[in-house]
């Protein structure tokens, strides 16, 4: 059974403010929540409508009913089961390999599919902008699939980390050089812009090395890609 009082809790970690302020973020569905409970992630407790994870202590997770996990879900149509977790301490940036940067990316679901990129590819690090959407959003968490539990995530001064680094940064620009003939390096860091407003002036204006994705099609009326799309192609190119 769900006490109101968790009830309360887990409806509040839907704000950013709460969830820094109990340092607790949830996960939904058997996918996400399996990929989390083995990782490094710590588990706070398990709601479950049905005993999937019978290796969990009975002191970590709570069988309820559907129309309980109802009341704690943010879905329309919730999955079995919900799980809090502890958000752990930020990682200090490693300045080596391949590092990708987002310079404020707002939609959850960029930033989950981001992320996804970042497993899929091998990036290890992926540093954020302050103003980038909150990691342990719920919409974000759902997005990874779980590569949330394999990716270092940082959100730092953007700005700073660029101007001083001695890596090459490069960032994606309509007048850039045309990636897919440009000899790309093992380490660096890849600056993502905004969705509607691309990078930022102040980071613009450290970065030296400019590419860009060329249209291919006749009209070339298309304005910009998705954030995510342009991700999966800058990193597909970088690892090739």
């Amino acid at each position: 059974m769900v006490s109101k009082n968790q009830i309360k809790l887990i409806s509040s970690l839907q704000q950013k403010k709460q969830r820094q302020v109990h340092k607790l973020f949830f996960a939904e569905g058997i996918k996400v929540v399996q990929e989390l409970l083995f990782s490094n992630f710590e588990l706070e407790h398990l709601f479950t409508t049905e005993i999937i994870f019978a290796e969990i202590p009975s002191s970590k997770q709570t069988l309820i009913t559907d129309i309980e996990l109802k009341k704690i879900s943010a879905l329309s149509t919730p999955n079995t089961c919900l799980a809090l977790f502890k958000i752990p301490e930020t990682k200090k940036v490693q300045e080596k390999g391949l590092l990708l940067a987002l310079d404020d990316i707002r939609d959850p679901g960029n930033l989950g599919t981001i992320l996804r990129l970042c497993d899929w590819f091998g990036i290890e690090q992926l540093v954020c902008s302050k103003e980038t959407v909150d990691l342990y959003n719920p919409k974000v968490v759902m997005a990874t699939m779980g590569s949330i539990a394999r990716v270092d995530v940082t959100y730092l001064d953007l700005n700073e980390l660029i101007k001083n680094t001695k890596l090459p940064v490069f960032g994606t620009f309509m007048d850039g050089k045309n990636i897919y003939k440009e000899q790309l390096p093992k380490e660096g860091i890849i600056v993502m812009g905004n969705e509607a407003n691309g990078i930022s002036k102040d980071i613009e204006n450290s970065i030296k090395n400019r590419l860009a994705i060329p249209r291919f099609g006749d009209l070339q009326q298309t304005e910009s890609l998705n954030v995510a799309t342009a991700t999966a192609i800058i990193l597909s190119e970088f690892k090739r």
